[in-house]
């Protein structure tokens, strides 16, 4: 059972409330101190967000999605580094610090009533539905070359990715008719960029794929947010539309975008009552096994989406690590899980649990992300035989099957051998992104998890399913994100850059740099401040 394989590695000690603890910020940058070498060619930023701060006077967050976002960025330069962050001045943060107690539900708590208020004010205000927050502490995104900070709701703040200044909260559906958009959008090599969001009225709750045009030159000149020309290039019904399905994040090859509509399902009755109840907008979610996960096949060109119905047993997926067609198939490679109650599971209470034993029994409990390979036949119609695996690509385990017409079963090749299970899953999946991505490609990278937090960094090769790994006991490795050397001939021709938590030891945490072909350690930059366990980031070149 791998749940329990190579306990003894395990980090029993593990201080849970050092990692999910609120720090203070560092607005000017400071200097690090250099271990080994970092490579004089890497010359930009590397911008991170995550959850940074959990109370306001006496109140506190209930989830570790809650947190309010701190950005953070390590400036590299000529063999440099220098550290800065800030909070982000979100309309939740301020409103929160004016009021000194939490004002603006989250994701997993929700606000109590004003106490100042008299009874029949505050019975009222549980009948008020909720503002969606602008806490956008998920990740760095990028539109018509402007940097804003993300999360799940119909905000996003644009942000000076120098001075990590807040700027203006730009509202999605100003611009288009969408109640929500990912975290995580797609770039396209024209310099368009391609994302999801959903909508919901009375025709129905549709999930709906944008696209934001590349930067004008005139508009570039401009200190503003700018949305405009974003389109809604199609929008998908949900399967049952009282109870649409969670996403975070979406598939995109260089002609397609597969919508993947999973069984984590948000029930739209319990959404409209969940304030009434008093209870956080976590609870309006639910894992229903019963319900197949269904593959939307979009042409992105020209937005018609594929009467075919692909689909598969129930499964769950937060991020995909890359897509691409190869020879009338679409290749797709996600982190998957086959219990999608997990999300539910991060609350700090969880998080923070001290002894070993609990925190141990936490951790066996949760299922584990693991990578794996679906494929798409891409020409399906009334002559595709029945009931035969229509993958013929070379050694490929994967399969896909007509069960009907017009409907395509699949079953899923494990792209891992068993050496990744000493690792526990992995997630936080990265690749050479600006070469690769929506192309064939072999390594991936990412963070292994051998317990609650990630405990080491996985180099994975798709070809061979070899990996290789830095781990080292009490340190815990953020996403990692690959840079691409300028001279760069191969695919895995840079290095692999990560933020190191040390909960162990005050005031530790480094930014350490691996040489990405041998994941070996090059170098590393000690910080002198505590910094919390985030979320995503990005790598900005200079003057990028």
């Amino acid at each position: 059972n791998y749940l329990t394989i190579n306990k003894g590695l395990l980090i029993s000690h593990i201080q849970g409330p050092q990692l999910m603890s609120s720090h203070e910020e560092t607005p000017d940058p400071i200097p690090t101190t250099i271990k080994g070498t970092i490579p004089p060619w890497i010359n930009g930023s590397f911008l991170r967000n995550g959850p940074g701060k959990f109370e306001f006077g006496t109140d506190r967050y209930t989830h570790w999605f809650d947190g309010m976002a701190m950005m953070h960025r390590f400036h590299i330069r000529e063999g440099n580094v220098t550290y800065s962050s800030r909070f982000l001045r979100s309309d939740s943060f301020v409103e929160n610090s004016e009021k000194n107690r939490i004002v603006v539900s989250e994701f997993g708590t929700l606000a109590m009533p004003d106490p100042c208020k008299n009874i029949f004010a505050r019975f009222l205000s549980r009948f008020q539905t909720p503002k969606p927050t602008d806490n956008a502490n998920v990740n760095f995104v990028k539109y018509k070359g402007d940097y804003y900070v993300s999360t799940e709701t119909n905000y996003m703040r644009r942000v000076n990715p120098q001075s990590l200044e807040t700027k203006e909260k730009v509202d999605w559906s100003q611009y288009i008719a969408v109640n929500s958009a990912s975290a995580h959008p797609h770039y396209d090599r024209d310099g368009s960029t391609y994302n999801m969001g959903n909508s919901y009225s009375r025709s129905g709750f549709f999930y709906n794929i944008i696209r934001v045009p590349p930067p004008e030159e005139k508009a570039a000149m401009e200190d503003s947010a700018d949305l405009s020309g974003a389109k809604v290039i199609c929008s998908i019904p949900a399967a049952d539309p009282r109870k649409p399905s969670y996403f975070h994040s979406f598939v995109m090859s260089e002609n397609y975008i597969v919508f993947v509509e999973q069984p984590i399902k948000i029930d739209l009755l319990k959404f409209m009552l969940y304030k009434i109840q008093g209870k956080s907008f976590s609870k309006v979610m639910t894992w229903e096994p019963q319900h197949a996960t269904i593959f939307h096949l979009v042409n992105r060109h020209t937005g018609k989406k594929s009467e075919v119905k692909y689909y598969t047993g129930p499964m769950f997926t937060l991020h995909q690590i890359n897509a691409f067609e190869d020879s009338g198939f679409l290749v797709m490679d996600m982190c998957c899980g086959d219990d999608g109650e997990l999300i539910g599971e991060f609350t700090l209470e969880n998080l923070r649990r001290n002894s070993g034993e609990e925190i141990d029994e936490f951790y066996n409990s949760l299922c584990r992300n693991l990578p794996r390979r679906y494929v798409l036949p891409l020409t399906v119609d009334e002559q595709t035989p029945a009931d035969e695996n229509l993958i013929t690509l070379h050694n490929c385990k994967a399969t896909a099957r007509m069960t009907k017409p017009g409907e395509v079963y699949m079953t899923h090749e494990e792209l891992h051998n068993d050496e990744l299970l000493q690792f526990g899953g992995l997630e936080f999946p990265q690749i050479n992104y600006g070469q690769f991505n929506g192309r064939p490609y072999r390594y991936f990278y990412s963070c292994g998890f051998g317990h609650v937090f990630s405990d080491s960094l996985l180099k994975m090769d798709v070809h061979t399913k070899e990996l290789k790994a830095w781990r080292y006991p009490g340190l815990y490795p953020s996403e990692p994100v690959f840079v691409a050397s300028p001279k760069a001939t191969e695919e895995d021709d840079g290095v692999v850059l990560s933020v190191i938590i040390t909960p162990r030891e005050e005031k530790s945490t480094f930014l350490l740099v691996l040489d990405a072909k041998t994941f070996s350690e090059l170098g590393r930059a000690e910080v002198p401040v505590n910094i919390p366990y985030g979320t995503h980031g990005v790598w900005q070149s200079f003057g990028g």
